[in-house]
């Protein structure tokens, strides 16, 4: 059966996108095969587009580390053909076929069956994104993070997970600062339920000092580098922080005193390996106490064809928000 793909292929060691027409004989032996409807653009995907061999090894291929669609056929026994499902993460868009093709087939174990209260096309406004800041507020509500303990912050704020972290913390009621260097977006952020916006500039320096005036009690990190070295000096007493990002930096050179004077936490999230009892966690939480009811509010939708143009986009740091691929 032929489909359409963004393939990226390589070329006397250039890189190049282009949509092909492929057949599914060509998709992996997985057991569940899944006709795409919505996709959406992370910075991921835009790395296996650009020819990252840190995210894939093996060209051409099909990026795309989110799809949701319904199944066509399945030789598994969790799922039947016809079930509206979710899939994120696992090695799908980076070693396997992903979904930047109107179909994918990948293991029953990658995949969550779509809550009721949430329709495919929102589950790809949140997608890889949505699914990165759920995770890191679980941690942060785990350890018991409560509105009343004081202002949290967000930063890369504008970015797919710093967005939707924004407004999941604003509907559980807390005060955020939203950190940012696209002061331009100041209106939006507040719009969104931003307290404050701060320049980023004013963090991203080598360390302040070991032990900063305590401003927050907690906060999601999408950045990574010397912004987070100075949030870390800049929490209150058993703050605690989700880092998931690291556009800002690959190394941490911070100070311990946080850590053992204010008993801080720090806590990695990684959502493409998450257990999938917990992605399942996180995507009946979006259908329920989550649920956001304006986040098609904040999304872009494009076709396949406008697809090597975002990517383009967001390689550049121009992306202002989520991206979502729409499939006839």
């Amino acid at each position: 059966m032929e489909y359409r793909a963004l393939v990226t292929s390589e070329e006397n060691k250039t890189f190049f996108n282009s949509i092909t027409k492929k057949d599914t004989v060509d998709l992996p032996d997985n057991d569940t095969l899944i006709k795409v409807k919505y996709s959406s653009l992370n910075y991921k995907d835009a790395l296996s587009a650009s020819g990252n061999k840190g995210v894939t090894r093996n060209y051409p291929h099909i990026p795309g580390i989110d799809a949701a669609g319904v199944i066509e056929e399945t030789s598994g026994n969790k799922y039947k053909s016809g079930d509206e499902v979710i899939v994120t993460g696992y090695d799908m868009g980076m070693n396997t076929y992903g979904g930047f093709g109107e179909y994918i087939k990948v293991p029953q174990e990658w995949i969550v069956k779509k809550p009721d209260n949430l329709t495919l096309s929102e589950s790809m406004a949140f997608g890889t994104a949505g699914l990165t800041a759920g995770l890191c507020l679980r941690k942060l509500l785990t350890h018991g993070l409560k509105p009343e303990d004081g202002n949290v912050f967000v930063s890369g704020v504008t970015g797919g997970v710093g967005i939707i972290s924004l407004m999941l913390f604003k509907k559980l009621g807390f005060s955020v600062s939203a950190i940012t260097g696209k002061l331009d977006q100041e209106e939006f952020l507040i719009s969104l339920g931003a307290n404050e916006v701060i320049d980023r500039n004013t963090l991203d320096l080598d360390l302040i000092s070991p032990l900063q005036k305590p401003l927050y009690s907690g906060g999601i990190d999408a950045v990574g580098g010397k912004i987070l070295a100075n949030l870390i000096c800049s929490t209150s007493q058993r703050a605690a922080i989700a880092c998931c990002g690291m556009v800002g930096g690959l190394s941490l050179d911070t100070s311990i005193f946080p850590f053992i004077l204010r008993g801080l936490s720090l806590f990695g999230v990684d959502s493409a390996e998450s257990l999938i009892d917990v992605k399942e966690e996180i995507w009946n939480n979006f259908s329920s106490v989550w649920k956001l009811e304006n986040i098609d509010e904040n999304i872009k939708d494009i076709s396949l064809d406008e697809l090597p143009g975002e990517i383009d986009k967001i390689l550049k740091g121009e992306q202002i928000g989520r991206v979502r691929i729409v499939y006839d």
